[in-house]
């Protein structure tokens, strides 16, 4: 009996109102329909633990605020929970997983506007990681008049980060597309400014790739 392939880890990136959510479930459907079973998982969060540390990190108590090193602490103990307890039984089972956010989230939010040295992040993100990295990267870029339209029509209050001025904002889109531009072997950046369906094509286009040694076609 042939072995059976291994699953693949896609992330997906970028600022607020980017539209990561509504992708992540598109991919997932695709993949289920090609007939491979998809894990969609997010970040903070997946596991009991990290999701009690998702709502401390975007929803603390009124009046509280966490420091920059704080955050990148708490979301990479839940990232370490979520590892453990989720992708990488998934990834072992030959499941794909398809992730709402990652590490390079942690490395953009809690770097910049006098935030933690990169290297720091980098390091805890080694430790925390081992050699769980995602296969491919997909970095939603839209402009942040657009995502600020999106983020204002969602439902529910806005989380700490949401609340942020457009400077922030302006601040994690370009750290994004740095990351993007600094690692094109596992990053792809993706048009979001597109409709949801034209968004989700485009980044097909790109997940299929990934079968390509595995001798599968793919829809």
């Amino acid at each position: 009996m042939s072995e059976r392939p291994a699953g693949h880890f896609i992330t997906l990136e970028g600022g607020e109102g980017t539209g990561k959510s509504t992708l992540a479930k598109a991919l997932a459907r695709k993949l289920e329909a090609a007939g491979i079973q998809a894990v969609l998982t997010r970040e903070p969060g997946g596991t009991p633990l990290a999701e009690a540390a998702r709502h401390l990190l975007l929803h603390p108590p009124e009046g509280e605020a966490w420091s920059p090193l704080s955050e990148a602490l708490l979301v990479n103990a839940a990232r370490r929970d979520h590892l453990e307890k989720l992708i990488r039984p998934a990834l072992a089972r030959g499941d794909w997983v398809i992730c709402d956010r990652f590490a390079d989230s942690t490395r953009v939010y809690q770097s910049i506007d006098g935030g933690v040295a990169l290297n720091t992040l980098l390091s805890i993100e080694r430790e925390v990681l081992g050699d769980t990295i995602p296969s491919m990267t997909l970095v939603l870029d839209v402009s942040l008049d657009v995502a600020r339209e999106r983020r204002a029509v969602r439902a529910g209050a806005l989380d700490a980060f949401e609340r942020r001025p457009d400077a922030f904002h302006e601040a994690v889109q370009a750290a994004f597309l740095a990351i993007a531009k600094a690692e094109p072997g596992r990053c792809r950046l993706i048009d979001a400014g597109q409709t949801a369906e034209e968004v989700a094509e485009a980044s097909w286009a790109h997940i299929r790739s990934l079968m390509d040694d595995q001798g599968k076609v793919l829809p």
